[in-house]
């Protein structure tokens, strides 16, 4: 290294430029200069592989889609939170009912109500039903997919909710005209109930 001054060293030195082998002055600002700017430029370009859509490639319109992919991430951590949120809330709603569904088996044995499954024989496929099971949400609605899954049809229905009590009386029929034996209809509902 050479001192442009005359200089070797000891003293105040005045301001000292280095040479090179040319003998051009170099500035080390100017190296440092050019190491941040290769820095940034080395930074933009991680930035630019990270953000899936770059409308153009300079610096400014980089920057900017960076900004947008990030609010555009926000705004999707913001929406899976509520998610998060709502689903755990759910569980506690889930207890309330559990509750009531308690308070409702309490009530039913308070009036003495015991769940009860009658089937009578009405005509060659056709079964009359008298259906009384604790008062849950969508049990009935769960009660009638699972006889229509398992091939019968509810022609005439009535339900009647009282003192925690589900009353069901209908008509069914076998979907394929086959004719429906009463104790196995009443088996079969006992077990479609307990899975309720």
């Amino acid at each position: 290294m050479e001192y442009a001054d005359g200089e070797g060293g000891g003293g105040r030195r005045g301001r000292m430029r280095m040479c090179d082998q040319d003998g051009e002055f170099k500035s080390k600002n100017l190296q440092a200069e050019r190491r941040r700017r290769q820095k940034l430029s080395d930074r933009l370009l991680a930035l630019r592989s990270l953000v899936p859509i770059i409308t153009n490639m300079n610096k400014g319109t980089i920057i900017e889609d960076a900004i947008t992919y990030i609010k555009e991430l926000q705004s999707n951590v913001k929406d899976l939170s509520d998610q998060l949120l709502e689903m755990e809330a759910s569980p506690e709603e889930e207890a309330k009912q559990s509750s009531r569904t308690l308070d409702a088996a309490e009530e039913m044995n308070a009036f003495g109500i015991q769940e009860e499954v009658k089937v009578t024989q009405i005509d060659g496929n056709k079964l009359w039903l008298k259906i009384v099971i604790e008062k849950k949400r969508s049990s009935f609605t769960k009660l009638v997919e699972a006889m229509n899954f398992l091939g019968f049809e509810f022609t005439d229905t009535s339900v009647t909710t009282s003192k925690g009590a589900i009353l069901i009386s209908a008509t069914v029929e076998g979907v394929y005209g086959e004719s429906l034996a009463v104790a196995e209809t009443r088996e079969l509902l006992q077990e479609i109930i307990r899975g309720i």
